[in-house]
């Protein structure tokens, strides 16, 4: 009697193959990344919004990863300027939302985490998010900061979701 070829095993190396690759391509996604020159317009714009407002100030951007893309302090912002934007950049990236929703949120005692993860959940700093995803933040040394860094995001990345015209 001569032996049949079964068919299971070729249906279980289909299915194989067909899991990996799905799994494959599950282990990739796409992240949008803020380039060097969006972040250094990102920088322009909120130092034309400080000049308008007569502040002096320093800032931060900062990658999806938290890399810093772009810094800045203007003339005669204080020693501690550039290293204040850093932090709140870093603590609004890492929490996802403002520094000043953060500092209420510690203030009153609903969440102490961004003290002793060595945070700095004061105001000034934004997530970047562009088309639902975060992309960086920008941390300001300023309580105003969170205003320079919207207009900063506004003038950067607002102008790009407005659709072509016709």
């Amino acid at each position: 009697m001569r032996a049949r070829p079964c068919l299971i095993p070729l249906i279980v190396i289909a299915a194989t193959a067909f899991a990996t690759q799905a799994s494959a391509q599950a282990m990739v996604r796409e992240q949008k990344v803020i380039s060097s020159a969006g972040a250094r317009a990102m920088v322009d714009a909120c130092t034309a919004w400080a000049e308008r407002n007569h502040l002096t100030l320093a800032m931060s951007v900062l990658d999806w990863a938290g890399n810093l893309i772009e810094s800045h302090a203007m003339e005669g912002a204080a020693a501690n300027a550039i290293d204040t934007a850093l932090l709140k950049a870093k603590s609004a990236l890492r929490w996802r939302r403002p520094t000043s929703e953060m500092n209420k949120i510690v203030r009153s005692g609903q969440n102490l985490a961004p003290t002793f993860m060595h945070d700095f959940p004061q105001p000034g700093a934004l997530p970047i998010v562009v088309d639902g995803e975060v992309i960086g933040s920008m941390g300001v040394s300023s309580a105003d900061g969170e205003k320079c860094a919207q207009a900063a995001i506004d003038a950067v990345f607002k102008k790009q979701s407005t659709p072509p015209a016709p």
